[in-house]
C-alpha cells in the first residue's frame, strides 16, 4: 500500500480532478438512475390470452388451453406453466427460469403458438401474447365522465377511451400498454328478424356471405394516362348504418331484397365480461396504463401525466378525465422515507465521529466519505441497472461506509500528535497512512466478502435483497477506494498545523467505568464463561417462538378488496352490489376514504382473469393524520370490515394494490396462503376444497379463506341429435351458425377513419329472452324446410364448470386467504398437521401443495440455509488468513454467536418474526460484528511481541482499544437506527434488517469488551507457559505464528 499511497500524495491535483470527475458522473448518474418504490419481484414470465367470446369453461380448456399447454411444453428453460380457463377466455402463463431474458422467452413462444394456432379450431379465438409489462406495471389509472348535459353514453366514452385517448398515451416512452376497463365497446349489429328469413326464404348463411361480400375495398394497380399514374381504388366497404341497410342479400321476382328488409340495423355493443364503478356512483370508463418491463415508473408517469393533459384537451366539452391512481404517490412516499433514514443516519455519524475524534476538520474528513461513496455506488447502480428503492438505497448504513476513513484518519491524528521535532509532516502522513492499509483492506472487505452469498438468493427474494447486496458492495468498494486515494490527499491538505491527540470526555468516563468491569470478568472465569453460553443457547432455544414470514408487508397507502360471489351471478347484479359496497364505504368512512373504485370482470386484455363473479375495490385513502374512526391501518381494517359485514352473503378480503397483482403474477394466486389440491375429477376437487376451507378457516390468523369455485356456472346447453339432423339433412354447423347468431357472429367490420368496429350477425332480444323462445328460433333445411332448433337439438339447462385450473398440465382447485396476526409459517405448520391427523382426508390419488407467499419463504428458507454457513466460512477463512492461526481466528469467531444473541433478543422486544429480511440483517451483522475482534486480539498481538506479559498486554489491550471499538459499534449502530425507528412508507420491510444488526452490535460489543479478553487468556495461558519454558530460542516462531498479520497491529493502533 506504500508506493500507492505515496504516488497519490505526490499527485494531489490528480486525485482532486478525478473525485471532481467522480461527482460529475455521480451526479449525472443520479439523475438518469430509474426510481421506484420496491424492486420489480415478478418472475420471467409470459401470458398468452385467447378471447373466445361464446365458448364455455369446458371448451374453451378443450379446444384452446390444452392445445397451447401441450405447444409449450419442452420449450428451453420452462419452470412453470399454469392456466385457467373461465367463459370466454383462455389464459396461459409460461413462466420461465430466473435470469432468462424476456425477449428471448417471448420468441420462443411466439413460435410455439404458430404450432399451437392451428391445433385450435378456426372461429374459436387467436392466441396472443400479453403486453411486456410486470405485476408494478399497472402505474396509473383514470376515468373518463361525462356531465348528463353531453348526452354522451358508456358506449361513447369508451370509444373516445379507445380512439382518442388511449393512442396518445402509447406513444409514451415506455408504456407497454393502455387497457381500457369498463362502458361498452361499440358494435354495428344486424339484428336479425326470425319471421322475415321464413317471409324471404333466407337462411342465415345467406345473410352472413352477403353482408361480408358486401363490405370490402379492392386495388386494382394503375394505369398511365400521358405522362401520369393513376392508381385504381375499388371502394365497396360501407361506412355507416345506411349502407349496411342497403346491402342487397338477394332478389324475389327482380325485386332486391336488402339488409334492411329482414334485419334491424343498429349501434350496439359486444358481451362484455366487465365493468367499473366508483365512488357509488354507477359505472364508469377506466383505462390503466401499463409501463414496459424496465422502465423508471417515475419517469414514464411523468411523462404520461404531461400527454394526459393534452389529450383531456382533445375530448369533446364536458367530458373530462380523472386520474384515480398514480404509482410516483408511492415512490415519493417510499423514497422520502429512504431520504429521511440516510440523512438522520448520516447526520448521525458525523455526530459520533465529531465527539469521539475531538476535531472537526478529522471529523470532517471521514465525513467526506458519505456523499461521495454514494456517487460511486449510483454510478454502478445506473451502469447494472438497479433501480433507486427501498431495498437498493434503504439498507445503506453510513457506519460501515465510513470505516476505512476512520481508521486511516485516527491513526494519522495519532501520529500526528505524537510526530517528534524534525519529523516531516508527508512522511509522517505517508507513513501513518501505510500502516494500517492492510488492515483496512481486510477490515472493509470482510463486510463485502459476506453480503456477496446474498447474490446467490433466488426468486422473489434474490430480485428483492440481490439490488440491497449490490448497492451496499458498490458503496464499500466506493468508501475503499476513496480511503486510499482520496483521505491521504485530504489529511496532508487539512490536518496541518498542530493537532492533539487525546481522550475526549466520553471516553474517559467510559474508561472509568471498562476497567472495573474487565477486572470482575477476568477473576470470575466460570462465572462469565457459563452466563455467555446460556445466554447463546436461550438465543437458539427462542428462535423458534419468533415465528416466520417471507417479508413483512409494505403499507402501500391503499386497501385493495377482493369480493367473491357465485358463479350464477351477472354482470349487471355484482356491479349493483359493488356500488352498494362502495356507498357504504364512503358514508361509514368520509375521513379516511378518498375514492373506491371497483373492477369486475376483466378489462380488454384480460391481464387479470377475473371472472363476473369477482371484484377489485381500490379503497384509496386520505392523509392518516385527518382520520377520526382509526388509528391505525390495520384498525381501519378492523373497522371496514365490521361495517361490510352489515352487507349479507358478501365474501371478501384484504389486500393492497400492488401486492394483490404481483402475488397473481408469481404465484397465480391473490393472497398471502395457496393450499393447492391435484386431483382430475372436479366434483372430488370441489369437495376436498370445501373440507380444507371449513377446517383452515377455524386457525388462529386465519382471513377470508376461500375456494376457487370450480362448478356453479348455469349454462344453457345446445346438445345436436344426430338423428334428427340426419332426419332432415341438416349439419350440425348450420345449428351451430345459429347458435353463434344468439351471442352474435362477427361477419365483416366496420372502419370510420383509423377506427375499427366489428359488424355482427345477431338475433333481436325478443328471439333470445328465454330457453323456450331460443328451441323456437327456425333453422333451414335443404329443401327449405324450416325445423325448430329445439327439434334439431336438446336445449337444456345445466350446471356446468365455472373455471378450470391447471399447474404443469394438472388439475387442481386452488384455497387461498391471508394471515393476519401471526406467522404464515408456524400457520402452514398446523394446517399440514390438519391433512397428516385425517381431519382433512382426500381421495387417492390426489395430494396438496402450499403456494403463494408461503412458498417463497420455504425456498428462501432452504437457500439461507447454504447462504449463512456460505459466509461463515468465508469469515473464518479470512479470520485465519489474517492471524495465520486456527486458534486466534476461533477466538475472534466466537463473536457471531453472541451478536446472534443480541438480534434474536431484539427482534422478540420488539415482537418481530423472523424474515428474509431479518435473515439479511444477521448476515450483515456477521460481518460487523468481527471487525471489534480484530481490532482487540491485533492490538493484544502487538503488545506482547513487545515483550509485555501475557495478562497485562489483555487489560492494557483492553483499555488502549475501548475507544475504537466504542466508535466502530456506534457509527455501525447509530446508523441502523433511523431505519428501525422509522415509520414512514416502506419501514415495515426495513425495520426487521436494522433490528438484528442494532442488537447484535449491543452483545458483540460487551463480547469484545468483557468476554474476548477472558477468552484469549484462556486460549493463550498455556502457549504463554510454553513460551517462557523453551526461552529465547523457541519464542520466534510464536512471533511468527501471531506476527504474520503485519498489519494487525496497525490495525489496533489506529483504532
Amino acid at each position: 500500500m506504500r508506493p500507492l499511497i505515496g504516488f497519490v500524495l505526490k499527485q494531489r491535483l490528480l486525485v482532486l480532478a478525478a473525485t471532481a470527475l467522480l461527482i460529475g458522473v455521480g451526479v449525472w448518474s443520479a439523475m438518469r438512475l430509474p426510481i421506484d418504490a420496491v424492486p420489480d419481484v415478478t418472475n420471467v414470465q409470459v401470458q398468452v390470452n385467447t378471447n373466445a367470446a361464446a365458448l364455455s369453461p369446458l371448451e374453451v380448456e378443450r379446444q384452446i388451453t390444452l392445445p397451447l399447454e401441450l405447444a409449450m411444453f419442452g420449450l428451453p428453460e420452462l419452470e412453470e406453466m399454469r392456466s385457467i380457463s373461465k367463459f370466454g377466455l383462455s389464459q396461459v402463463t409460461v413462466v420461465f427460469r430466473e435470469g432468462t431474458d424476456l425477449y428471448f422467452a417471448r420468441q420462443q413462444v411466439q413460435e410455439r403458438l404458430q404450432q399451437a394456432r392451428e391445433e385450435i379450431p378456426e372461429g374459436l379465438g387467436t392466441p396472443e401474447m400479453g403486453p411486456i409489462s410486470t405485476g408494478l406495471g399497472e402505474v396509473f389509472q383514470y376515468t373518463i365522465d361525462a356531465k348528463d348535459t353531453t348526452g354522451l353514453d358508456p358506449t361513447e366514452l369508451r370509444t373516445l377511451q379507445d380512439w382518442v385517448v388511449a393512442p396518445q398515451l402509447r406513444g409514451v416512452p415506455g408504456v407497454a400498454e393502455v387497457n381500457a376497463f369498463g362502458g361498452f365497446e361499440k358494435q354495428y349489429q344486424v339484428l336479425v328478424r326470425p319471421e322475415a328469413l321464413i317471409q324471404y326464404n333466407l337462411s342465415l348463411p345467406q345473410v352472413f356471405d352477403a353482408i361480408a361480400a358486401n363490405n370490402q375495398n379492392a386495388g386494382g394497380g394503375y394505369i398511365t394516362q400521358g405522362a401520369e399514374q393513376l392508381v385504381i381504388r375499388g371502394v365497396g366497404q360501407v361506412q355507416d348504418l345506411d349502407q349496411i341497410r342497403n346491402i342487397v342479400i338477394t332478389s324475389r321476382g327482380g325485386t332486391p331484397v336488402r339488409v334492411t328488409d329482414i334485419a334491424d340495423v343498429v349501434i350496439g355493443s359486444t358481451l362484455r365480461q366487465g365493468a367499473v364503478t366508483k365512488d357509488g356512483r354507477g359505472e364508469v370508463v377506466t383505462g390503466i396504463v401499463m409501463m414496459r418491463m424496465g422502465s423508471n415508473a417515475r419517469t414514464v408517469v411523468d411523462a404520461v401525466k404531461e400527454r394526459f393533459a393534452v389529450a383531456a384537451r382533445s375530448l369533446p366539452a364536458g367530458v373530462t378525465m380523472r386520474a384515480f391512481y398514480d404509482r410516483t404517490e408511492l415512490v415519493d412516499r417510499t423514497i422520502a422515507t429512504v431520504e429521511k433514514n440516510l440523512v438522520e443516519g448520516a447526520v448521525l455519524v458525523i455526530v459520533v465521529l465529531f465527539v469521539l475524534l475531538g476535531n472537526f476538520r478529522a471529523a470532517l474528513i471521514v465525513a467526506l466519505a458519505i456523499p461521495l461513496s454514494m456517487l460511486f455506488a449510483v454510478s454502478l447502480m445506473v451502469k447494472a441497472g438497479i433501480a433507486g428503492s427501498l431495498m437498493s438505497l434503504g439498507a445503506i448504513d453510513f457506519g460501515l461506509v465510513v470505516d476505512g476513513s476512520v481508521v486511516m484518519v485516527e491513526n494519522s491524528m495519532r501520529r500526528l500528535g505524537h510526530r517528534k521535532p524534525g519529523e516531516g509532516f508527508f512522511q509522517t502522513v505517508l507513513d501513518a497512512c501505510a500502516e494500517v492499509g492492510r488492515p483496512i483492506l481486510f477490515g472493509v472487505g470482510i463486510i463485502i466478502v459476506v453480503y456477496l452469498p446474498i447474490l446467490t438468493l433466488e426468486g422473489v427474494e434474490g430480485k428483492m435483497f440481490k439490488p440491497m447486496a449490490l448497492t451496499v458492495v458498490f458503496a464499500l468498494v466506493g468508501s475503499l477506494l476513496l480511503t486510499f486515494l482520496l483521505t491521504p490527499v485530504l489529511i496532508s491538505l487539512f490536518l496541518r498545523g498542530k493537532i492533539e491527540e487525546k481522550d475526549v470526555w466520553l471516553v474517559r468516563k467510559a474508561k472509568a467505568r471498562y476497567v472495573p468491569a474487565l477486572e470482575w470478568t477476568l477473576a470470575n472465569t466460570r462465572k462469565v464463561l457459563i452466563g455467555s453460553a446460556i445466554a447463546v443457547a436461550a438465543a437458539v432455544t427462542a428462535v423458534p417462538f419468533l415465528g416466520s414470514e417471507f417479508i413483512p408487508r409494505l403499507d402501500e397507502g391503499s386497501f385493495a378488496l377482493q369480493v367473491l360471489r357465485l358463479p350464477s351471478i351477472s354482470l349487471e347484479e355484482s356491479v349493483r352490489q359493488t356500488t352498494q359496497l362502495e356507498k357504504v364505504l364512503l358514508t361509514e368512512f368520509p375521513d379516511e376514504v378518498a375514492d373506491v373504485v371497483a373492477k369486475t370482470g376483466r378489462p380488454e386484455i384480460a391481464t387479470d382473469p377475473m371472472g363476473v363473479n369477482i371484484s377489485d375495490i381500490f379503497v384509496l385513502l386520505k392523509p392518516q393524520d385527518g382520520w377520526t374512526r382509526a388509528e391505525s391501518k390495520a384498525e381501519l381494517e378492523t373497522a371496514m370490515s365490521t361495517a361490510l359485514n352489515k352487507i349479507p352473503g358478501l365474501v371478501y378480503s384484504f389486500s393492497q394494490p400492488i401486492e394483490l397483482r404481483v402475488n397473481e403474477l408469481i404465484a397465480g394466486v391473490r393472497s398471502d396462503l395457496a393450499i393447492k389440491i391435484y386431483g382430475d375429477d372436479l366434483a372430488k376437487l370441489s369437495d376436498a376444497a370445501n373440507q380444507v376451507v371449513a377446517a383452515v378457516s377455524k386457525i388462529e390468523g386465519a382471513t377470508g379463506f376461500k375456494a376457487q369455485q370450480l362448478e356453479g356456472l348455469p349454462q344453457l346447453e345446445v346438445t345436436v341429435l344426430p338423428e334428427q339432423l340426419a332426419r332432415y339433412g341438416i349439419n350440425a354447423s348450420d345449428v351451430m351458425q345459429v347458435v353463434e347468431a344468439i351471442g352474435g357472429a362477427q361477419v365483416s367490420r366496420v372502419l370510420e377513419g383509423q377506427r375499427r368496429f366489428a359488424l355482427t350477425v345477431r338475433f333481436p332480444e325478443s328471439v333470445r329472452r328465454d330457453p323456450q323462445s331460443i328451441s323456437a328460433i327456425l333453422v333451414s333445411a335443404p329443401d327449405g324446410q324450416r325445423v325448430p332448433l329445439g327439434t334439431l337439438a336438446r336445449v337444456a339447462e345445466v350446471d356446468g364448470p365455472a373455471e378450470l385450473s391447471h399447474e404443469n398440465g394438472s388439475r387442481l382447485v386452488i384455497i387461498e386467504g391471508n394471515v393476519r396476526g401471526r406467522d404464515i409459517g408456524g400457520f402452514v405448520a398446523e394446517v399440514r398437521t390438519l391433512f397428516e391427523n385425517g381431519t382433512i382426508t382426500l381421495p387417492i390419488g390426489y395430494r396438496p401443495e402450499f403456494g403463494g407467499q408461503f412458498e417463497n419463504l420455504e425456498r428462501a428458507s432452504k437457500r439461507l440455509m447454504l447462504v449463512v454457513p456460505l459466509s461463515l466460512l468465508l469469515i473464518f477463512l479470512l479470520l485465519f488468513a489474517t492471524f495465520n492461526s486456527l486458534r486466534q481466528a476461533a477466538l475472534v469467531f466466537t463473536g457471531i454467536p453472541l451478536a446472534t444473541v443480541g438480534g434474536v433478543i431484539a427482534l422478540l422486544l420488539r415482537g418481530m418474526p423472523f424474515s428474509i429480511s431479518a435473515g439479511v440483517g444477521f448476515i450483515a451483522l456477521f460481518g460487523v460484528a468481527v471487525l471489534n475482534g480484530v481490532v482487540m486480539v491485533s492490538y493484544i498481538n502487538e503488545l506482547r511481541q513487545h515483550g509485555r506479559p501475557l495478562e497485562q498486554a489483555i487489560r492494557e489491550g483492553g483499555i488502549t482499544r475501548l475507544r475504537p471499538v466504542l466508535m466502530t459499534a456506534l457509527v455501525a449502530s447509530l446508523g441502523f437506527i433511523p431505519m428501525a425507528l422509522s415509520t414512514g412508507a416502506g419501514a415495515e420491510v426495513q425495520q426487521p434488517l436494522a433490528t438484528v444488526v442494532i442488537g447484535g452490535l449491543v452483545t458483540s460489543t460487551l463480547l469484545t469488551l468483557l468476554v474476548l479478553p477472558l477468552l484469549y487468556l484462556l486460549f493463550e495461558r498455556k502457549q504463554a507457559a510454553r513460551d517462557a519454558a523453551a526461552g529465547e530460542a523457541d519464542r520466534a516462531p510464536n512471533t511468527d505464528s501471531h506476527g504474520a498479520f503485519d498489519a494487525g497491529p496497525a490495525l489496533g493502533e489506529a483504532r
